[in-house]
């Protein structure tokens, strides 16, 4: 990103203190001076507190004119730099510092922005921003301050370089560039010499160079060192590397995806279809990728393509050791949304175990994420049941080696012409291949017994396999049924569904299915029609009871009916989930033999399950928000409140959004909003991954101004505000929960103008605007106050604490901050309590009171512990570990960082590997 400086000024502390202006370099004046100037720079943009800046500069004991002396200092540096760019402001002085002035700035910006495109496997871009960012460096940091400040404060600026050294050289050796960076990095490796990633990336760099016996001369040294000096071993990462290395094994390890579905066991036919893709692998066992990378199996439906597909992949997956992904597309699923490239390669980024904290929030980065992570292996991806190339290219890998099939109901031509794709078309069987079907099926004999019958048969069914399929497996369960009286049953049938009078797949499939459908009861066929209406993928036992108007227990049978005669598919206990074909004969039935106020109350039962059971799942994961009003549930709807409801929301996400847009599309505008309102809440402990898109907020939106009621619409901005705020786009964020404000104000509404304001605290704090946010997290409080949300009072008075501390006042935050936890106390919400002594020890720490700084830190652990938030538990240890080493306990600081790492990494979170830098720091200063 370009430099736009707002004024002619530059500041330099990754070296010697530097000032340079329009007219050259600035003559500073001594260590003194270039203290001051270093510790607001430090912390430019916020308030230094006197006794912090003086403790800062002259350490644990200031002489008794240090007031005046950093009033001289402040006063010679204006003048020197010009204009009024320090300031007081109590309780200490605050620098003005714009964008591009600070060097310290521009380092932690390039490698924030390397680090996301490490995260998203863009090594070299990653790998060319580190290298810029590590070049603003021209000497040990700090240069020419008081030792006072260069103990407290050059060590985190020394460890900030070495992580981003790290993360150059990793980067690098990950674009194969280690012969270039060898050199540089073993003299790295030798002026640090504790460090033992430096030394493990050393390791690799020669091994990959074919200097191997050297990479493991470095590990003997390092381990001598390392017990002579210190009296420790080598940590893994150091072992591991060694072990790989004498084991001669790959660098990296991960997860194997084995994600193919199971293989048809009496697959038959297709000899010379099959025949075709295995041409494409090559002949022998060198390990060489496939001549082709991409095949296109097309075909009409019904036709076999998916079984097909899966059946080639078994015989073939030997020829990719690293791994097979499989995905159903959804593309002509006629009851649910086709399924976006985004929500794909987010399932194969967790196949392939990436941590969800580790998932880059763009669509474009996780695409690049995923081919990065399959680049140089030989994967099996099978895209099923794709609706258009389209869908299809964003997952196709982007390196040779690996092989992609493709099954659509369209020939994706485009994929032929551009991508190279092997065209692999699938027609109906032959006579001879769906003898063989029904033969595999039903055993040899039974099928010679009949000939005519099995001919017949085929000729009825139009050879089409699936139909085929389910002939087999109703004479398989009807063994005493001859084969003729199917064929006649077929026959009869044939007149009343039109199904075989010449059309199109579908209707041959349809007559199939009714076989199925009239042998089941009454009630179990109503649910089976009722269930076509569910917007997919999947559908609970109790959303399928509102659906029919009765209760659980009732319907619990009825699924269980249908289940037996594979009209539905039980995928977990309780959920159900449709074959597209059956969704599609499901929703024609209810349309040929249900009146349309029928299938209208059913529709109707379903959203008031849904909604009633969102909102009581929402309520659960953010108590503090005020409800809204719902109307009373129709009669026959089960709510169903989760006991988990962060599962649920977790299980349930892909049918919420489904809902959403079914619901806006066919005029329940209410449930849409409403639908809409109780997702957004989930991302107060859940995360975006629960949110969905902007276009589930938009959608909802839209209902609400078909509407023309302003509680919808003031909801519906707030909701599109947190997915904005969640994907970081903070001034949209803002405008959304402006407008929700506005209306909120016109209705009245004390607590949702609470939470909307709690939103904008939040925003603001994103974006900077410290005294915006102090606003509104007062005017939030005073309004929980007003609405009498005891919880939101309480939540609110920490909040304004931190804003307060965002704005250089540590006492004034700390007062808020303690009330907050006494109410926090009384009302038994730990995990807000905790949260409050978390802010109390930053407040603390920032005021130097260290040793508070740690007994409020260790506080939080332990409510922390006590809650089972494991993940803020670790954040805390990691703070507790700051405060320990701003203390010079190192001991304990190290202690705390090793306690929070074991936490993290358990968890998956990235935060693991920051903090074990820092253990790495302090092992370097024994």
């Amino acid at each position: 990103m370009p430099e736009t400086p707002s004024r002619p000024v530059r500041y330099r502390l990754l070296g010697p203190i530097e000032v340079s202006g329009p007219e050259g370099t600035v003559r500073l004046g001594g260590p003194k001076q270039r203290s001051v100037l270093a510790a607001l720079l430090l912390n430019a943009g916020r308030v230094v507190p006197d006794e912090h800046l003086f403790s800062l500069v002259w350490g644990a004991a200031p002489p008794a004119t240090v007031r005046g002396q950093v009033q001289v200092y402040v006063s010679e540096l204006r003048k020197l730099i010009g204009g009024p760019v320090i300031t007081r402001r109590a309780p200490g002085y605050v620098i003005d510092v714009g964008p591009g002035e600070l060097d310290l700035h521009e380092f932690d910006d390039a490698v924030a922005r390397a680090r996301s495109d490490l995260d998203a496997g863009r090594v070299g871009d990653a790998a060319g921003r580190l290298r810029a960012a590590l070049d603003l460096w021209h000497g040990p940091a700090l240069g020419g301050v008081t030792q006072s400040l260069l103990d407290r404060e050059g060590p985190a600026l020394a460890e900030k370089r070495l992580s981003a050294l790290e993360d150059y050289f990793d980067a690098e050796l990950a674009a194969g560039r280690h012969r270039s960076v060898v050199s540089e990095l073993r003299q790295e490796a030798e002026d640090n010499p504790f460090r033992e990633r430096l030394q493990a990336l050393l390791m690799l760099a020669l091994h990959r160079c074919g200097r191997t016996p050297e990479a493991l001369e470095v590990y003997t040294a390092v381990r001598s060192r390392l017990i002579d000096e210190l009296g420790v071993e080598p940590g893994p990462l150091l072992r591991e590397t060694q072990m790989r290395l004498l084991r001669d094994e790959p660098e990296e390890t991960s997860p194997v995806p084995r994600q193919l579905p199971g293989d048809v066991p009496q697959f038959a036919g297709r000899i010379r279809d099959l025949a075709r893709l295995d041409a494409l692998l090559p002949l022998d066992g060198s390990g060489a990728g496939p001549s082709v990378s991409v095949a296109v199996v097309s075909g009409g439906a019904g036709v076999g393509k998916s079984a097909f597909a899966v059946h080639w992949a078994h015989r073939a997956r030997g020829h990719f050791p690293d791994g097979q992904l499989y995905v159903n597309l959804r593309g002509f699923d006629p009851g649910a949304c086709a399924m976006s490239p985004a929500e794909a390669v987010r399932r194969f980024l967790d196949a392939l175990a990436v941590p969800a904290q580790r998932v880059p929030v763009s669509v474009e980065a996780q695409v690049s994420l995923y081919r990065s992570l399959i680049a140089d292996k030989r994967v099996l991806v099978v895209l099923d049941n794709a609706r258009d190339a389209d869908q299809v290219r964003p997952l196709l890998p982007g390196a040779p080696g690996s092989f992609t099939l493709v099954t659509s109901r369209n020939q994706l031509a485009s994929l032929v012409a551009v991508e190279g794709a092997a065209p692999v078309s699938l027609d109906l069987l032959s006579d001879t291949d769906a003898r063989e079907l029904l033969a595999r099926r039903l055993g040899a004999d039974r099928v010679a017994a009949e000939p005519d019958a099995v001919a017949q048969i085929n000729t009825l069914c139009a050879r089409l396999p699936l139909a085929l399929a389910i002939v087999a497996a109703r004479a398989a369960t009807n063994p005493g049924f001859t084969l003729a009286e199917l064929a006649a049953e077929l026959c009869a049938a044939r007149g009343g569904l039109d199904a075989f009078e010449g059309g199109d797949d579908a209707s041959d499939v349809r007559a199939v299915f009714s076989w199925s459908y009239h042998a089941i009861s009454d009630d179990a066929a109503r649910l089976f029609r009722f269930l076509g209406l569910h917007p997919g993928p999947h559908v609970t036992t109790a959303a399928a009871a509102s659906l029919l108007g009765t209760g659980v227990r009732q319907v619990r049978p009825l699924l269980g009916e249908l289940t037996r005669a594979h009209l539905v598919a039980e995928r977990a206990p309780g959920r159900y989930a449709f074959h597209d074909l059956l969704r599609a004969y499901a929703i024609e039935l209810t349309h040929e033999e249900d009146p349309e106020p029928e299938r209208t109350a059913a529709v109707r039962r379903m959203y008031d399950h849904y909604v009633h059971t969102a909102h009581a799942g929402a309520a659960a994961l953010a108590p503090q928000r005020t409800r809204i009003a719902l109307d009373p549930p129709a009669a026959g709807v089960t709510v169903d409140p989760p006991a988990d409801a962060a599962a649920w929301f977790a299980t349930e996400h892909p049918v919420l959004v489904a809902a959403i847009d079914r619901a806006a599309a066919a005029g329940f505008d209410v449930a849409a909003w409403q639908l809409a309102c109780a997702l957004s809440h989930t991302f107060v402990r859940q995360g975006r991954h629960w949110l969905g898109e902007p276009r589930t907020y938009r959608t909802a939106l839209e209902a609400a101004e078909r509407l023309g009621d302003p509680v919808a619409l003031a909801h519906s901005h707030r909701g599109l505000a947190v997915i904005f705020t969640a994907l970081g786009r903070d001034e949209e964020a803002r405008t959304q929960l402006e407008r929700a404000l506005a209306l909120f104000e016109e209705l009245g509404d004390l607590g949702n103008q609470a939470d909307v304001r709690q939103g904008l605290t939040w925003v603001c704090d994103r974006l900077g605007d410290y005294t915006e946010e102090y606003r509104h997290a007062r005017r939030a409080l005073e309004l929980f106050q007003a609405a009498r949300n005891r919880l939101g009072e309480a939540l609110a008075l920490n909040n304004v604490g931190w804003s307060c501390a965002r704005l250089g006042r540590y006492e004034q935050a700390l007062g808020y901050c303690q009330e907050s936890i006494a109410r926090q106390a009384e009302l038994g919400n730990l995990l807000g309590e905790a949260n409050a002594w978390d802010t109390v020890g930053y407040a603390r720490q920032s005021l130097g009171h260290l040793d508070e700084a740690v007994r409020c830190y260790d506080k939080a652990v332990s409510m922390y512990r006590r809650h089972g938030s494991r993940y803020y538990e670790g954040r805390s240890l990691n703070h507790l570990g700051d405060a320990h080493q701003a203390r010079g306990d190192l001991p304990a600081a190290r202690q705390a960082w090793q306690a929070a790492v074991a936490l993290l990494e358990e968890l998956g979170s990235p935060d693991a590997d920051r903090i074990r830098a820092k253990l790495d720091g302090v092992l370097s200063q024994r």
